[in-house]
């Protein structure tokens, strides 16, 4: 996704969405016997892990269903284009899916376009969902008090760092910042005795997406303040938030990062893929000091991955993001997720639902955390001995479950976050000041949600 909106990207987001609507023949319902699943394939050809999960439920799922089949539909793009695909896919019953991989962060946007089927009654009849925990039932959830998606895990965000690079930069090997300034303080520590290293990435703009907002921004934005009222969106007032501090003091963290020239090259921060550059290359190569980013890390580097890495967890240390001044509760992180929806015009919704049941049975549901990296969402598996000593890390990014926030699940997010990418974007590149960048975010605000917000 280019930087600026030209002809180019629209002509592109034409042919994007003309292969997504070939992509899945002659519709849903073509067969009553054949379930159509829908999913975002990774754009590095290496990593599979999806596929090979995917591949081993549909010789079960048939296994277990004689004459019934299962039929993969790759979506292999980045997050933006990906959401582009699926819309297109959704609103006709020729092209949508039986089942579908759909972000919290855009499902109550397509829930409110009528894109899915509320799943009520059928989770009313499955024991399972019992094991489900609150907070992630709740991502799926509607304002009309329906639920549109079972979660297939969670994730949260810290902070990841070299500790070659810390070694020769004096930085102590058990590194713990204790607000913003200890961040921006070892990243120039970085900058002055580790040539040839990048100091901090920070995700950023419009080409990162919602990788940019939450991995970057809200990472910084929700450690501004008490760690208890929303600095996005207020509860009370049923507004979002616009004119804050808040927001200017996160903007401020992205301004120091790229201008202090501790952060990434802007063309390369501003690079669609470059989260698969820094997970593929940067990190194992010890070419990256701090990395503020998220708990799937790991699944690019295991036993068999496109990027195996086994030092992994001795070469790389992990700290939690602090608060702005190291103010109660001291830490901050972002949890989101997938999930997996049935469109509102599936032509085989019972046999989708089957399948999910197939995918989130408690040890296929384990498989999945731990080939994903991810954080359980089920109980019986959060509890299990297995599954927290299975990789690295994973207790560490499980334990930050208590200190995390969720982005406010609203159909006018998608907008909001875009808005959000664009401040950054502008005070990435040094086109904007803190304060114009701002304002523009204030204007798109209000476009963004019919004039429901608050100053503050």
């Amino acid at each position: 996704m280019p930087v600026r909106p030209t002809a180019a990207p629209l002509l592109l987001a034409t042919l994007l969405a003309a292969t997504a609507l070939s992509a899945c023949g002659s519709g849903s319902g073509s067969s009553p016997d054949t379930v159509k699943i829908s999913f975002k394939q990774s754009t590095d050809n290496s990593i599979r892990v999806m596929d090979t999960y995917l591949g081993r439920m549909k010789k079960e799922f048939e296994k277990a269903n004689p004459g019934k089949k299962v039929e993969l539909v790759p979506i292999k793009a980045p997050d933006s284009e990906y959401y582009t695909k699926l819309q297109q896919m959704l609103r006709s019953p020729k092209t949508a899916p039986d089942l579908v991989y759909e972000d919290t962060f855009l499902i109550n946007s397509d829930i409110t376009s009528g894109y899915l089927k509320p799943l009520d009654t059928y989770l009313d009849k499955w024991p399972d969902w019992n094991q489900f925990i609150d907070t992630a039932k709740s991502a799926a959830k509607a304002q009309d008090g329906k639920t549109y998606g079972v979660p297939d895990g969670t994730d949260t965000r810290g902070l990841w760092f070299d500790k070659g690079v810390f070694q020769k930069a004096g930085l102590p090997a058990d590194w713990q910042p204790r607000s913003w300034d200890d961040v921006l303080s070892a990243a120039r520590t970085i900058k002055r005795k580790v040539p040839g290293v990048t100091p901090l990435n920070v995700y950023t703009g419009k080409p990162a997406g919602e990788g940019a907002t939450m991995q970057g921004f809200e990472m910084l934005l929700y450690g501004t303040g008490d760690g208890k009222s929303d600095p996005l969106y207020d509860t009370a007032a049923k507004k979002w938030i616009a004119g804050s501090q808040a927001f200017k003091d996160a903007l401020t963290f992205v301004e120091t990062v790229y201008k202090e020239k501790l952060g990434p090259d802007v063309s390369d921060a501003l690079d669609p893929n470059f989260s698969t550059t820094i997970r593929g290359e940067l990190m194992p190569q010890g070419k990256l000091g701090i990395d503020l980013d998220g708990s799937w890390l790991p699944q690019d580097w295991q036993k068999g991955a496109g990027h195996e890495w086994p030092e992994w967890s001795r070469e790389l240390g992990l700290a939690y993001m602090p608060t702005q001044h190291g103010q109660a509760p001291g830490k901050v992180s972002m949890s989101g997720g997938w999930t997996w929806a049935i469109p509102s015009k599936a032509g085989n919704p019972d046999l989708a639902f089957k399948f999910v049941e197939t995918m989130q049975t408690k040890a296929n549901a384990q498989k999945w955390y731990i080939a994903n990296s991810g954080i359980a969402v089920r109980k019986d598996v959060a509890s299990d001995p297995a599954y927290v000593q299975a990789q690295p890390g994973i207790k560490f990014f499980t334990d930050l479950v208590a200190s995390t926030h969720y982005r406010p699940a609203y159909p006018a997010y998608p907008r909001v976050s875009t808005a959000v990418q664009e401040a950054m974007e502008g005070v990435t590149t040094g086109d904007s000041s803190v304060d114009k960048a701002a304002s523009g975010y204030d204007e798109e605000l209000k476009t963004a949600t019919d004039g429901q917000v608050v100053r503050k």
